[in-house]
């Protein structure tokens, strides 16, 4: 038996298929295209799954089901995407559209939960039953299972740990409030801070390497230039790193879980985010003995994919 796993971004739709064993037999993605209705969207979906099983020889009868990992606030029991930031999906019923297009038993679940569901069952966090999932990428997701379940709160939109605020007043957030910890721990944050910083140092290494056309400027043009000494990259991503941990202290201080695991594109950079991270961490946590492990998803941006084809399990 095989099992479908979507994680629709705000930048990429994933989809792959996976075995019993959580291995993925083979993948693939598309852009997202922010701005699109949902029905361009997840009809790309289902384009994906479809011509994965056709290219591997794998008839529908033989998939268990489609687990579908979605940014933002769910309503699980009537299948229903509530609000998303990044995606005009609001007040979709996800499941009842997707049905339309494929005859499989259809899941849903928060794409920062789902990755969470993956590193618990077969990545990094494997072995643990407190864990915090923290996805760094266009936004700042969290997962949080607690005791081998998926924390929710009390109405469904509990774990969204990126809009806890963490400088009052700050930069204005996709949510529409201000200083929200996405404002500055996501790779959106460090590629705006980097966009500055060239037009405002045109001598840096940012403003170089891409030859002056500032909008290319992402979150890895900030590492690349701070690996080659840059003194304004240097200061970004030092602040961007002490932006990140102040939210991890937060939720270490709150769940004090067995594990935190980093995914999302910054997981990329590796000890580069995960070394000054742990030292603020180990500096700051309440009590000051840091018993969390701090560490990059093992199964890096396929989290989220393995998470949901593991929706059929049910974590609630």
């Amino acid at each position: 038996m095989y099992y479908l796993g979507a994680d629709i971004g705000g930048t990429n739709i994933s989809v792959g298929i996976v075995d019993k064993d959580c291995k993925i037999i083979d993948k693939a993605s598309t852009p997202t295209i922010q701005g699109r209705d949902y029905h361009g969207i997840i009809g790309d979906m289902v384009k994906l799954c479809k011509e994965l099983a056709e290219k591997n020889n794998i008839a529908l009868s033989e998939i268990n089901s489609l687990g579908i990992g979605l940014p933002g606030l769910l309503d699980k029991k009537k299948g229903r995407l509530v609000y998303a930031s990044n995606l005009s999906f609001d007040h979709i019923n996800v499941i009842d559209e997707v049905k339309k297009l494929i005859d499989l038993p259809i899941y849903i679940e928060n794409d920062a939960n789902c990755a969470a569901i993956g590193e618990m069952v077969c990545g990094a966090a494997h072995g643990n039953k407190n864990v915090i999932y923290i996805t760094l990428g266009t936004g700042v997701g969290a997962g949080i299972i607690l005791n081998g379940k998926v924390f929710r709160g009390a109405f469904g939109g509990g774990g969204e740990a990126g809009h806890m605020v963490i400088r009052a007043e700050g930069e204005m957030c996709t949510c529409g409030r201000k200083g929200c910890w996405e404002a500055y721990a996501s790779a959106t944050a460090l590629r705006r801070e980097g966009r500055i910083a060239a037009a405002k140092y045109p001598n840096s290494e940012i403003y170089n390497l891409v030859d002056g056309n500032i909008k290319l400027i992402d979150a890895k043009t900030v590492f690349d230039a701070a690996d080659l000494n840059d003194k304004v990259a240097l200061e970004i991503v030092d602040i961007y790193t002490k932006c990140v941990a102040i939210g991890l202290v937060n939720l270490v201080n709150i769940f004090e879980p067995e594990a935190i695991v980093i995914g999302g594109g910054i997981c990329a950079q590796g000890d580069r985010v995960i070394k000054p991270v742990t030292k603020i961490l180990s500096e700051r946590v309440y009590g000051g003995v840091l018993k969390t492990k701090v560490c990059v998803a093992s199964l890096g941006n396929d989290a989220g994919i393995v998470g949901a084809a593991m929706l059929y399990k049910n974590f609630d």
